[in-house]
């Protein structure tokens, strides 16, 4: 059997970093490699040929031939998803949709797949492969019962062509203890984190180290949602460090709390964690409130992030507007946090009600859930729209505010006035993406060609952020990096807001002149 797998490309986003990887790190291709194709890769009969194309990094071979193709998605890549079943299906291809929109909607793929996995793949992915090669394969294929994260194997990284991606994605627990009431994290992987056995993950790591990896990204839900277990890893990852000299810089997803635990931020520092991911959404206690993310309520978030700076650790988070609780003086607040707090990779969205959320549920239960124009698969998490009648505000007030602070937060004054703000509550200097020094040094001069030389404006801001770096100099490449993501996503915000601004208003049509009156 010939198992072709395949992961779409993904549409523009702020994740994309295309300027970075057009610009600057031209040896790469993407942020993070497609962990779920290699896991069911593992999944699949040894006596099975399988390949994985990454359309991100690689163009898809059309004319490739195989017995089965399986292609996933978010919903996000739904639209590209159904093109590519279509068209390997119409080249009589078996054709099987996986990942998690088909998880969360498995509905939505029932004309375009001839089988649809829905749910974690270690039980039914081989229990499909049996049915195919048995010539009696289902329609559709649903996990209704808890995986042991014991049972998933090592994930065939070596299918993949890790050199292009920024980060390799690994994974030692799914499912998160929290209730945040717009997430389906919940509703996909539960409340009661499961976890791998510590020997899997080494021999991952072992793996990757040796094909050369270098930044890993712990793809966890929320690496710390299970703290008995989470304490056990970061002794076994830094034990693991000083054997193999420091071979990973490492990033996870962590919530807000993590700077709560007195002990964990140091276990992170040692493990070589250089940067996380949090979800601080909101600096508004009654919106985290109303949203159920008491987690973020038990400590000052501005306080919080410093503490994580503190021991060495880059934070970066996502925000959201559009909360019952928000008003349009929202707008101006997440603005003066994010640029106090010198988050320069920061996520700002809308706020969605994604399908089976309790958002989802409560505000249909309201009425409260208006239809958006065209496809809704491509407006996830966008800057187009959103699915929600906000109460606080008006929806054009709402989207009118959301534009206006995207645009405000990637100006080079509030990129260098974030790159400054962080600069001085580092401890030891963080160290996100581990690279050769000649590559460092090819990034830089790029960094210069590209986004100074053209821009004799930009030096002045460049410059200011830069103090800081005056009495530590090893701050210098960390602050580069930052004017880095801060251009890149500068890049994409114009770019998608230009596209995507309403039409002016078409000009009124002059009245015809009067004819002077006749003189006495």
């Amino acid at each position: 059997m010939k198992l072709l797998l395949i992961n779409p490309r993904l549409p523009e986003s702020f994740w994309s970093f295309t300027w970075a990887f057009q610009n600057v790190a031209r040896d790469k291709r993407a942020a993070i490699s497609p962990l779920g194709l290699t896991t069911v890769a593992a999944l699949t009969p040894a006596h099975w040929e399988v390949e994985i194309v990454d359309e991100n990094v690689e163009e898809i071979d059309w004319t490739a031939r195989a017995d089965v193709v399986g292609v996933c998605g978010m919903a996000v890549q739904y639209p590209r998803q159904c093109e590519i079943l279509d068209r390997f299906r119409a080249a009589g291809a078996y054709v099987v949709a996986g990942g998690s929109y088909a998880s969360l909607c498995p509905e939505e793929y029932a004309d375009r797949a001839d089988t649809v996995v829905a749910g974690e793949a270690e039980y039914i992915w081989p229990r499909f492969c049996r049915d195919y090669e048995a010539r009696a394969p289902r329609e559709l294929y649903q996990e209704t019962g808890t995986v042991e994260m014991t049972d998933s194997p090592v994930p065939r990284h070596d299918l993949l062509k890790l050199d292009r991606y920024q980060s390799v994605a690994v994974q030692f627990s799914r499912g998160c203890p929290f209730r945040c009431e717009f997430c389906d994290i919940i509703v996909t992987f539960g409340r009661k984190p499961r976890a791998k056995a510590l020997a899997q993950v080494e021999a991952e790591l072992d793996l990757l180290r040796a094909r050369g990896v270098r930044n890993v990204f712990f793809v966890d839900d929320n690496l710390i949602g299970h703290l008995p277990r989470c304490r056990e890893l970061l002794p076994v990852l830094a034990a693991y460090q000083r054997r193999h000299r420091y071979a990973f810089g490492f990033g996870a997803e962590t919530s807000a709390n993590v700077a709560t635990q007195p002990d964990l931020l140091p276990l992170l520092r040692a493990a070589n964690f250089n940067w996380v991911f949090v979800g601080i959404e909101t600096p508004s206690q009654e919106a985290l409130v109303e949203t159920r993310k008491e987690q973020n309520t038990r400590r000052d978030l501005l306080a919080s992030v410093r503490a994580i700076y503190a021991h060495g650790i880059d934070v970066y988070a996502s925000f959201v507007v559009g909360f019952d609780a928000d008003d349009p003086n929202v707008f101006d607040r997440q603005y003066e946090f994010i640029v106090e707090s010198g988050i320069m990779v920061a996520s700002v969205a809308l706020l969605l009600a994604l399908p089976r959320t309790p958002l989802h549920q409560r505000l249909e239960r309201a009425g409260r859930l208006r239809p958006m124009d065209g496809e809704p698969h491509h407006l996830w998490n966008n800057l187009i729209q959103t699915n929600i009648v906000p109460r606080g505000m008006s929806y054009d007030e709402l989207i009118a505010g959301f534009r206006g602070l995207i645009r405000r937060l990637t100006g080079d004054a509030a990129i260098a006035d974030r790159v400054r703000n962080k600069l001085p509550h580092f401890g030891p200097v963080p160290v996100p993406f581990r690279v050769t020094p000649r590559a460092a040094l090819g990034y830089f001069a790029r960094f210069v060609m590209r986004a100074l030389l053209p821009r004799p404006r930009r030096w002045y801001h460049v410059a200011r952020s830069l103090l800081p770096v005056l009495r530590r100099p090893r701050l210098l490449p960390f602050a580069i990096l930052n004017w880095v993501f801060g251009v890149a996503i500068q890049e994409f915000v114009r770019d998608y807001l230009r596209r995507f601004e309403p039409d002016p208003p078409a000009p009124r049509p002059r009245a015809p002149a009067r004819a002077p009156a006749a003189s006495s």
